[in-house]
């Protein structure tokens, strides 16, 4: 099946202040197939915001693709025309920001600015306009759509608001979304009906999706392949419930121990104390040597210190960059 998204030794930086060159992505690379949904699961800082920046070329004026290839329907989007990169946004890649407050305009009817988002990137009369609006607003509204349309973002819920990013990322008919930490700001009820949503729109839109999130749990039953992010490098990456039943990187193995006990299977950790990483994430503004999750890991060996691991298979599909799997 040819890729509709291929990542190619992507390298990202931003420059501080004070000169430093801090890494924010080392060396990614991935496949992302038509209808595929990828899981991307990190902390924060791990450069889950900057990949999804990346795809786009959204990054800050501080921001700075030094290297790589991002390969979208066959073609390289870092070195399309700035026409076709517009076109491409919001046209064939739609984009779903994490806190739907700050991405919504607060003195415009949600309904107009999801008009707005389809009159710039089709030619369509007014009645065509407003008959897909409306269209769109139904697929992610099961009640109310109407209303809704007609409200503006302050008399809307947190839930409300994300599903009007949601209709607006795939008004133009998308062949892939790019979702970073969707429900991070929804209550647990919101979440699962945001998920649930995802689920439907997929199928019925044959969408493929880079899902980002800090939560493996969301990632369930939703994600078909999953790839764990820290500090700017590819920990692990393979089939969902491989990598989620039986994590082979130790940070991948931490976060998993980091969920709360009914998010698990271990029904006998319910009592025991809610787990957590020891130690800091690396500062990237210093020179790396070695693994860098070395100091925080509670399986690392002598040759961790001195070299950055490349990625291993360990079987189908599953590779991780951890020297255990070396040989």
């Amino acid at each position: 099946m040819t890729p509709i998204l291929e990542v190619k030794n992507l390298h990202v930086a931003y420059s501080a202040r004070a000169g430093e060159i801090c890494p924010a992505l080392v060396g990614v690379n991935f496949v992302l197939g038509p209808g595929e949904i990828l899981g991307v699961l990190g902390e924060s800082g791990s450069g889950k915001s900057t990949l999804a920046a990346s795809l786009l070329q959204l990054l800050p004026l501080n921001g700075k693709i030094q290297q790589g290839e991002i390969l979208f329907e066959g073609k390289d989007l870092l070195r399309v025309s700035p026409q076709e990169l517009r076109r491409t946004r919001g046209g064939r890649i739609g984009l779903i920001f994490q806190e739907p407050s700050s991405s919504l305009h607060p003195t415009i009817q949600v309904g107009r600015q999801l008009t707005d988002v389809l009159s710039a990137h089709e030619s369509l009369d007014r009645r065509t306009l407003r008959e897909k609006t409306s269209q769109l607003f139904a697929a992610v509204f099961p009640t109310g759509a109407e209303r809704i349309s007609r409200s503006y973002p302050h008399e809307l819920s947190g839930g409300q608001r994300q599903r009007v990013l949601i209709a607006q990322a795939i008004a133009c008919r998308p062949s892939l979304v790019i979702a970073d930490e969707p429900t991070a700001s929804l209550d647990p009820t919101t979440q699962r009906e945001i998920l649930l949503l995802f689920r439907t729109l997929r199928q019925k839109f044959s969408l493929a999706m880079i899902f980002i999130t800090h939560n493996p749990s969301l990632l369930t039953d939703l994600a078909d392949r999953i790839l764990v992010l820290y500090a700017g490098r590819v920990a692990e990456t393979g089939p969902t419930a491989k990598v989620l039943s039986s994590p082979k990187h130790p940070y991948t193995e931490a976060l998993l121990q980091c969920l709360p006990s009914h998010l698990r299977e271990d029904q006998n950790m319910r009592k025991a104390r809610l787990h957590v990483i020891a130690g800091d994430p690396p500062n990237l503004s210093l020179p790396a040597k070695g693994c860098l999750f070395e100091p925080r890991c509670t399986q690392r060996m002598e040759v961790c210190k001195g070299s950055e691991p490349p990625p291993f298979t360990v079987s189908e599909l599953h590779e991780v960059s951890c020297f255990k799997f070396a040989g």
